[in-house]
C-alpha cells in the first residue's frame, strides 16, 4: 500500500548497503507499478507480465520479491505488530483493552483516509476485490497469537487463556466492519462496543 514518509528516529539503524538499497528500490518499483495499474484498470484485469514490464524487471525477479499476485498490493510492515501491542501495553490508566484496541483501529488510515484520494482509491480497490480483501485480512490476523499473549500478561491470565485469544481474534477482525460502510468509524466503534460488553461480562 502507499508508504507515508516518517521522520528519522534517534536510534536509526545503520544505512543499508548498496545491494540492500538496490533490492529495496526494485521492490518498491514493482509495487508502485502494480498499484498504479491496479488502480487504473482493476486488479483482475492486470497480468503479472504487464507489471514486470512496467517495472522493467523480469517475471522471475518479480516473484523473488512477491511470491503471489496479492502480495504486490501489501507492503510488509515490521512495525505493525509492535504498534498493535503497544496500544495495549501503553494504554492510559482506566482504559479497557477493547477501548485501547478500538482507538488503535480508528487511528489507522485504513479506516480513516483523511482526505488522501490515493489512499481512498487503494481502500476501494482492496475492499471491492475479494482476493485482496481476504489476503490483507489474513496478513493482519497473523498477529492474533502475539496480541492474545499481551492481553493475558496485562490481565494476569494464563498465556493460553481462551478468552484472551478470542478477544485478540475478534479485535483484529473488527476493522472489517468498516469495509463498504457509509460511516467506517461508526461501524468500527459499534463492533468494539460489542467486544467491550462481552469482555466486561467475564
Amino acid at each position: 500500500m502507499p508508504r507515508p514518509t516518517t521522520p528519522a528516529q534517534p536510534d536509526t539503524p545503520a544505512p543499508l548497503g548498496r545491494r540492500e538499497r538496490k533490492k529495496a528500490a526494485t521492490r518498491r518499483a514493482i509495487a508502485d507499478a502494480a498499484l498504479s495499474l491496479f488502480l487504473e484498470r482493476g486488479y483482475d484485469a492486470v497480468g503479472i507480465r504487464e507489471i514486470a514490464d512496467a517495472a522493467d524487471v523480469s517475471t522471475t525477479t518479480l516473484f523473488k520479491h512477491f511470491p503471489v499476485k496479492e502480495a504486490l498490493v501489501f507492503d510488509e510492515d515490521d512495525d505493525q505488530e509492535e504498534r498493535l501491542l503497544a496500544a495495549v501495553r501503553e494504554r492510559p490508566a482506566g482504559t479497557s483493552i477493547p477501548a485501547a484496541l478500538c482507538e488503535h483501529a480508528l487511528n489507522s488510515r485504513l479506516v480513516t483516509p483523511d482526505g488522501d484520494d490515493r489512499l481512498a482509491a487503494f481502500l476501494t480497490l482492496v475492499t471491492t476485490t475479494p482476493a485482496l480483501r481476504d489476503y490483507g485480512q489474513n496478513m493482519w490476523l497473523r498477529h492474533t497469537t502475539a496480541l492474545a499473549r499481551v492481553i493475558a500478561e496485562e490481565t494476569g491470565r494464563p498465556a493460553d487463556d481462551p478468552a484472551c485469544l478470542a478477544l485478540a481474534h475478534f479485535a483484529l477482525e473488527a476493522p472489517r466492519a468498516a469495509y463498504g460502510h457509509a460511516d467506517p468509524r461508526a461501524a468500527v466503534i459499534s463492533a468494539f462496543d460489542l467486544l467491550e460488553r462481552g469482555w466486561e461480562a467475564l
